[in-house]
C-alpha cells in the first residue's frame, strides 16, 4: 500500500487528517508533518525523515503539500528527487482529494499513478453557489429524465407484471438520520459502487429545498433521487428499474419498517447515524434510540432483517441488539 505523508504550513495537516477520517475511517500508513512559525528548515526536514520512517529506502510514497513552491512542498521535492520512481508529489491539499486518495490506494499501487488521478478530483471538489447551480440545473434535470422511465405514476406502476422479487440491485440500505453527507458520498459510495443514491422519505420529498441540496451533494457518477416511502414500494420488484444499483437511505428505523411492511424484501441494514433528541438514549456515539425504535427493530428483525451498526465500512461491525443489551 502507498504510505501517504500529509505536509503543511502550520497544524492544517493534522486537522484535514483528523477530516478524513471522519468521513474514510481510520487509514493506516498516513503521517503528518506540520511546519511551525517557530521552526527553520533544519527542523521540517528532521519531520520529513520522522515520518518517513523505514519508507525512506523502501516503499513507494505520496507527498500531499498544501501549498505549490512552500516550504513544506520543497523539502518534499528534495526527497522526491532522490527517489523518483518511487515517490510523487501532489499539492494544493483538499478534503475531497484526500479521501479520494484513501481509496485510490485500494486499486493503485503507484505513488505517481494515484497522484496523476487526483489532480482531476481535487479541481472537481471546488465548486460555487449560485453560478454551480445554474449551469449545472439544465444537464442535471436531462439526466434524470434519461435515466428515469419518466415519472413512475400510480398508473404507470399498475401496468407493471411485479416480479415479487427485488429488481433494483440494492448494494447498501443504510439508516442515517443526516442522509447524504461526506461518509456515504465518499466511503459507502467507494465500497458499494452504485450508480443511483435514493433518499427515501415522505418529509424530504415533500421539501424542495432539502431534496435541491441533497441532489447537488451527489458523487461523481452517481444520481441521487428523493422519493417517498410509497414510490419505493410500488417500484422495488418494477423490471424497468433492473439497471438500478442502489444505496437507499432512510431517515429512522420507522421508515424501513414502513416499506417492509408494504413488501419491500430488505434483507440487511446498516445503521450508521441515529440523531439524539430528548428522549433517547446513545447505544453508540453515534446512535441514540428510543423505546419506539427499539420496537422498531425487533419488529424488522422477525422479519428477517438483519442490522450492521457501522458508520463508515472500515468500522468493525456491531450489532444493535448486543448494544442495547450493553446499554440496558
Amino acid at each position: 500500500m502507498v504510505k501517504f505523508i500529509i505536509a503543511s504550513h502550520g497544524e492544517f495537516a493534522k486537522g484535514i487528517r483528523q477530516s478524513g477520517q471522519m468521513i474514510f475511517g481510520e487509514q493506516e500508513d498516513v503521517e503528518v508533518v506540520t511546519f511551525m512559525p517557530n521552526e527553520g528548515p533544519e527542523d521540517l526536514s528532521a519531520h520529513f525523515n520522522e515520518a518517513l520512517g523505514d519508507s525512506a529506502n523502501a516503499g513507494e510514497v505520496l507527498f500531499l503539500v498544501d501549498l505549490w513552491g512552500g516550504s513544506p512542498f520543497n523539502v518534499a521535492s528534495r526527497i522526491q528527487a532522490e527517489n523518483p520512481d518511487r515517490m510523487a508529489i501532489i499539492s494544493g491539499l483538499n478534503l475531497p482529494m484526500l479521501i479520494e486518495a484513501y481509496g485510490a490506494r485500494f486499486t493503485m499501487d503507484k505513488a505517481a499513478d494515484i497522484a496523476h488521478y487526483l489532480v482531476d478530483v481535487a479541481r472537481d471538489g471546488v465548486k460555487t453557489i449560485p453560478e454551480t447551480v445554474a449551469s449545472e440545473a439544465p444537464a442535471q434535470e436531462a439526466d434524470a429524465q434519461e435515466a428515469q422511465p419518466q415519472a413512475v405514476t400510480n398508473t404507470d406502476v399498475n401496468k407493471v407484471e411485479h416480479s415479487g422479487e427485488m429488481t433494483i440491485d440494492v448494494r447498501l440500505a443504510r439508516i442515517d438520520s443526516r442522509l447524504l453527507h461526506g461518509q456515504v458520498a465518499t466511503a459507502w459510495t467507494k465500497a458499494v459502487q452504485p450508480n443511483r443514491i435514493i433518499v427515501v422519505s415522505d418529509t424530504v420529498s415533500k421539501d424542495e429545498l432539502r431534496k435541491t441540496l441533497l441532489v447537488q451533494a451527489a458523487p461523481v457518477g452517481v444520481k441521487v433521487n428523493v422519493i417517498p416511502i410509497q414510490k419505493l414500494i410500488d417500484v422495488w420488484d418494477d423490471p424497468r428499474f433492473k439497471g438500478v444499483k442502489a444505496i437507499l437511505l432512510f431517515e429512522t428505523p420507522q421508515d424501513v419498517e414502513r416499506v417492509v411492511a408494504g413488501g419491500v424484501k430488505l434483507t440487511e441494514v446498516n445503521v450508521g447515524s441515529m440523531s439524539h433528541s430528548e428522549g433517547k438514549r446513545m447505544v453508540t456515539n453515534a446512535v441514540a434510540v428510543d423505546d419506539n425504535d427499539v420496537e422498531c427493530f425487533e419488529e424488522l428483525r422477525s422479519q428477517g432483517v438483519k442490522f450492521d451498526v457501522r458508520k463508515v465500512p472500515s468500522d468493525s461491525s456491531k450489532d444493535i441488539f448486543t448494544l442495547l443489551k450493553d446499554k440496558n
